[in-house]
């Protein structure tokens, strides 16, 4: 099993940045695909998940409206496309699959840092 999250790096503030996470060694499509994030000192925030390509999703209030997460279930991606992004939306970006239905199994990816700094 592997999840390998790309994309992070130093952002300025207002600015954008997309997150990919490409997934190999299990049954994609039958998992819900989260982002988590963790900043030092702070536990680790469960920012969004995507449930099923045909689009239900929930947000932290604290990235609503502003991040949007996707995935493609043909080519095993998860996605998160981050906008108008905060100084304290810098942490790293984890991204994790967890099986819809029991009996739970749980990935995780080894995480992507965004910086935020003008």
């Amino acid at each position: 099993v592997q999840l390998v999250e790309s994309g992070g790096g130093l952002v300025q503030p207002g600015g954008s940045l997309r997150l990919s996470c490409a997934c190999s060694g299990f049954a994609f499509s039958n998992y819900v695909m989260r982002w988590f994030r963790q900043a030092p000192g702070k536990e680790r925030e469960l920012v969004a998940t995507i449930i099923s390509e045909d689009g239900i999703v929930h947000y932290a209030d604290s990235v609503k409206d502003r991040f949007t997460i996707s995935r493609d279930d043909a080519k095993r991606m998860a996605n998160l496309q981050m906008n108008s992004v905060k100084p304290e939306d810098a942490a790293v970006y984890y991204c994790n699959a967890i099986t819809r239905y029991p009996p739970a199994l749980e990935y995780w990816g080894q995480g992507t840092q965004v910086t935020v700094s003008s």
